[in-house]
């Protein structure tokens, strides 16, 4: 809980939001029939709801909208930095 992520909002792929992980689910969403090696393992996804910072949504408050499909990047290494594709980039 808290971890900084980077949004890619399936309606706006051209940018990147960040935000912090205010809830994980504790069941995996797509989970194959059985799970016995770890490539296996990499195909098991949960439920991430991140929160952008409020100071951030109020700049841009005439876009928000709640509730829209996406992609949540977590960051598991804080050491190992963002990668150039996960750079955020928001709206004028």
């Amino acid at each position: 809980m808290g971890t900084e992520v980077r949004l890619v909002l399936d309606a706006a792929p051209q940018y990147v939001i960040p935000a912090r992980v205010s809830y994980v689910s504790d069941v995996a969403q797509f989970t194959p029939k059985t799970v016995e090696t770890a490539r296996e393992r990499e195909k098991l996804m949960f439920r991430v709801r991140a929160q952008i910072d409020p100071t951030l949504l109020k700049k841009h408050i005439l876009r928000v909208k709640t509730g829209l499909p996406g992609v949540a990047y977590v960051l598991s290494d804080p050491s190992a930095g963002w990668p150039e594709k996960l750079a955020i980039r928001l709206p004028e």
